[in-house]
């Protein structure tokens, strides 16, 4: 857990360069706090147009999803994101932050988000589907809430 805080203080410093950003953190035991400095330097990343986070098997919570997103409001360029919050524990408040964190990624057109195996429940299906009705430059939706 260590290493990665490292990681992600280097790439806070560099991040903002970046038009394309891939990040996989599988199967450790990343939690809100970390997914907290992750957005942060995300929010820097004004060039950013492309973006995949693989965060499956994690410990992020409803902050730390809604948190990740909200950062990802300055990427006024995003127009590719993969988000995979598969198997942490998001629930109804995390899932509605996220619809309304992206809201504001304007240019975005292609968004493959899958948050299965979290605690979502059908409110926070509601709240995801109302914000992503918002989203006119939306051309390719891949949504995964198994």
């Amino acid at each position: 857990m260590r290493k990665f805080f490292y990681f992600l203080k280097f790439i806070n410093l560099i991040l903002e360069k970046f038009y394309y950003f891939q990040c996989l953190v599988s199967n450790n035991q990343i939690g809100d706090k970390a997914v907290s400095s992750l957005s942060s330097g995300l929010a820097n990343c004004t060039n950013l147009q492309n973006l995949t986070l693989n965060l499956i098997e994690n410990q992020i919570g409803d902050e730390g999803a809604s948190g990740l997103c909200s950062g990802l409001a300055n990427c006024t360029k995003l127009s590719n994101l993969t988000l995979f919050l598969y198997k942490n524990q998001i629930g109804v408040n995390g899932a509605s932050g996220i619809g309304s964190g992206l809201a504001n990624c304007t240019t975005l057109s292609n968004l493959r988000l899958n948050l299965s195996l979290n605690q979502i429940g059908d409110k926070g299906a509601l709240g995801l589907g109302s914000a992503l009705k918002n989203y006119t430059n939306l051309q390719k939706l891949t949504l995964d809430l198994r």
